[in-house]
């Protein structure tokens, strides 16, 4: 029978031993989100975002639908019944908030200097790659 650690507020698994809390606020740093966009997304303050992510506040079944919703995940995965989030980055999304900035700052470029970006990064690619 697999044990369970009690926290403060809630349980965690014994795989990876975290909480729905601090799993929210992982997958919400994964998608490339502040806590000020995550709760304009909810219509909250950023102080509810903050206590649901310490684990101060529970998340209800509703919420925890739209959460998953926002973060592109499924409420198994929130509430830790699924494998880690993985699948964004097997499709190839940009998790990492510092490159998906810059990919959308490159977005904005003229198309010139998108394509020259482009090919240095192909040959950087293909550098590293040998």
């Amino acid at each position: 029978m697999a044990r369970q650690a009690e926290t403060k507020r809630g349980l965690a698994t014994q795989a990876g031993m975290e909480t729905i809390a601090e799993r929210v606020a992982r997958l919400r740093r994964e998608k490339g989100l502040t806590q000020v966009e995550m709760a304009e997304l909810l219509g909250v303050s950023q102080s509810v975002v903050s206590d649901y992510e310490r684990g101060a506040l529970r998340l209800h079944g509703e919420l925890i639908a739209k959460v998953a919703e926002i973060l592109s995940v499924s409420a198994d995965e929130i509430l830790g019944l699924e494998a880690k989030h993985g699948a964004s980055k097997a499709q190839g999304a940009a998790t990492n908030r510092r490159l998906l900035r810059r990919i959308q700052q490159i977005d904005n470029l003229p198309k010139r200097d998108q394509e020259a970006l482009l090919r240095t990064i192909d040959a950087f690619l293909s550098k590293a790659a040998a």
